[in-house]
């Protein structure tokens, strides 16, 4: 292969030196860049840093996080870029009661109050966000008490046979007509769940200059590829 990939996943580091590190921090999580490890080892060792979100984050916000590559990372361009949501069948969703499932580790010690599925839903007029709390057996409910911050939406928290079982029981019970899933996990199949199920996802848009296409292709054209 003339080109290796490596997909850190969550805020790893890859295990092998890159040519280039494409570093990515999120705009509507100000304030984290500097205090999670490795996530801040990432962000010092970037050469290209990008602010995801850029669409639906607060103008200051933004420039928050902006200021936190800045500090850990002064020579590493910023690229500013959109995370439009993309969904399997927004008619599903429209005029519906939406049961909202989202990416554990995100929504829990990640500090986010929601994810793309939310998004999704009220981008799509949803009739309701049905809250999981009003199904969420007592393990579920424990993590609501140790998380305060989770808005209306549910965990996928699946790290066993018993945390599977309790996420479908939360799903099953909830007084929704479609689940809304938008962790990267196949929970249909995985728990065999007979309710509609509908999946949405983060793509990624340049948003400014410098674009991150631009300067992947500067880097290709320098290393002749």
């Amino acid at each position: 292969a003339g080109i290796v990939l490596w997909d850190g996943g969550n805020n790893d580091f890859s295990f092998v030196r890159p040519d280039l590190n494409i570093v990515m921090t999120d705009a509507l999580r100000p304030g984290q860049a500097l205090h999670y490890h490795p996530g801040e080892a990432v962000l010092r060792s970037a050469d290209i840093a990008v602010i995801a979100k850029t669409d639906t984050a607060r103008l200051a916000d933004i420039e928050a996080v902006e200021a936190e590559i800045r500090e850990a990372n002064p020579q590493a361009p910023i690229v500013r870029a959109a995370s439009p949501v993309t969904v399997d069948d927004p008619a599903a969703i429209r005029g519906a009661r939406v049961l909202v499932v989202e990416d554990g580790p995100t929504i829990t010690h990640g500090g986010a109050p929601c994810g793309a599925g939310y998004i999704a839903a009220k981008a799509n007029r949803a009739a309701e966000i049905v809250d999981p709390r009003e199904s969420a057996p007592p393990e579920l409910l424990d993590v609501y008490r140790r998380f305060p911050h989770i808005g209306p939406v549910l965990p996928d928290m699946g790290y066993g046979k018993s945390e599977l079982a309790a996420l479908r029981s939360a799903i099953e019970n909830a007084s929704a007509d479609v689940v809304l899933v938008g962790a990267p996990l196949d929970l249909k199949t995985l728990l065999k769940l007979d309710r509609p199920v509908v999946r949405a996802r983060y793509e990624y848009a340049d948003a400014g200059k410098p674009a991150l296409t631009e300067l992947v292709a500067d880097f290709l054209v320098k290393r002749g590829l």
